[in-house]
């Protein structure tokens, strides 16, 4: 058995605490596996006195430089969460020839190259498997495990939060206010829950994952993001009706244009086919669905936040690390964005759409908004009149395939129109309809 590998862990908060305990219960384990005893060394805290009376038995410090000049350190382990001071540290701890591991997925979608090119000069590893996803593995198989692959499509529920609104209103039968209340109420929404009911938070998931996934930078700004606040119980019924359920989708796609390939980054609420796997996917839980040209269709599925899950894979991520200090084989693989392809314009997507609408309740009136369609080639697959809201008559539609652009167009024709009393929602339909 080698000597001791040390770690300096930034922060002990949730995930922190959770690095702690795995390492602590599964010390044994992962000395065999690793080969050579992982130990954290010194924690960064804020305040001292608040551990206290804490079973820890390591040092505590609230000054950076107690880790990032400790020679004995070779692995800095940041868990503070949000852009700063996290960044500065990390980018600090790599300059100082140390390891550094993250779940911060906020430094990673926007300054992963900074840390990625502050890696690779000092010939350390740089790796972040808990930004994304929590427990569930997917950074590093679509780095290794699916390096063969040239991986067309990124598909997943990447935010539990939502996940587990958008779930309990089909099951239950309950508005958004009601059961946004109920998450924050049990700890699965903040305060504030922008970051999750606006789609922020996936969206920054899927810039990572859509960064290895096609081996180029995608920033935060290039993805499209639209949040789930708009969605109506109404809606949730109605598309359970026609088959399908409503999910938060962050969508990652290759797409072949004229000078070469492009690819398309979004967020935005969809409804999914109920034969589709990720439909399946209930409460807090997420999944990634992956598509590659030999692998064919897979899905990773799991917890994709909480304590013991992210830690699950921050402490996957230390051990890979401890073995290649074992090995002298640091920086094997640091960044992936070998290409430089442009984003494809949303404006370019294609889909199906779903529409509910409030209309005039007088003859002649599904005849204009199929003109009104029509005009902009947008052409109706599906249409229901089920029910009247006051003086109105309640319209339902899906349409075939059709362009962004041209969907948008026929929307403020729509909106022009006096007959239309208001365009209540309108969700794509994650699905090819023939």
């Amino acid at each position: 058995m080698n000597s001791p590998v040390k770690i300096g862990l930034l922060g002990f908060g949730t995930v922190g605490s959770g690095v702690w305990q795995v390492i602590a219960n599964n010390a044994d384990e992962i000395a065999i596996k690793t080969g050579c005893p992982v130990q954290i060394s010194k924690v960064l805290v804020r305040n001292k006195s608040k551990y206290e009376t804490a079973d820890i038995d390591v040092e505590l410090t609230t000054d950076i430089q107690d880790i990032l000049n400790d020679p004995d350190i070779q692995i800095v382990v940041e868990v503070i969460g949000g852009k700063e001071p996290a960044l500065t540290y990390m980018l600090a701890a790599l300059g100082n020839g140390k390891h550094v591991v993250t779940a911060n997925k906020d430094v990673v979608a926007e300054f992963g190259k900074e840390l990625f090119d502050t890696a690779a000069k000092n010939n350390v590893d740089f790796m972040f498997e808990g930004s994304v996803g929590g427990g569930i593995p997917i950074i590093r198989p679509l780095k290794q495990c699916l390096a063969a692959n040239r991986i067309s499509e990124v598909m997943g529920i990447v935010n539990g939060t939502t996940n587990y609104m958008l779930s309990k209103m089909a099951k239950e039968h309950i508005d958004f206010a009601t059961v946004l209340a109920q998450a924050q109420a049990q700890g699965y929404a903040e305060a504030d829950p922008t970051a999750d009911v606006g789609g922020w938070d996936a969206a920054r998931k899927i810039a990572i994952l859509a960064s290895i996934a096609f081996g180029t930078r995608i920033n935060l700004d290039d993805v499209y993001v639209e949040g789930i606040t708009n969605i109506s119980l109404e809606d949730i019924e109605y598309a359970k009706e026609f088959g399908y359920a409503i999910k938060l989708l962050a969508i990652a796609k290759e797409y072949q244009q004229n000078d070469g390939l492009a690819v398309n980054v979004r967020v935005h609420p969809a409804m999914l086919p109920c034969h589709h796997p990720l439909t399946a996917v209930q409460d807090v839980f997420n999944a990634i669905y992956v598509k590659g040209d030999a692998v064919g269709e897979t899905m990773f599925y799991g917890r994709g936040a909480g304590k013991l899950p992210t830690a699950s894979a921050v402490v996957g991520d230390i051990i890979d690390i401890a073995r290649n200090i074992q090995h002298h084989a640091a920086s094997r693989i640091l960044c992936t964005c070998f290409a430089h392809k442009p984003v494809f314009p949303m404006e370019k997507t294609e889909s199906p759409y779903y529409m509910r609408l409030l209309v005039a309740d007088q003859p002649g009136v599904l005849a204009a908004i199929a003109s009104a369609f029509g005009a902009q080639q947008v052409s109706l697959h599906t249409v229901v009149q089920k029910r009247k809201v006051n003086q109105f008559a309640e319209l339902v539609l899906i349409t075939y395939r059709v362009s962004e652009v041209n969907m948008q167009l026929a929307i403020n024709i729509l909106r022009s129109m006096s007959i239309v009393a208001e365009i209540c929602s309108v969700i794509r339909v994650e699905e090819d309809i023939k």
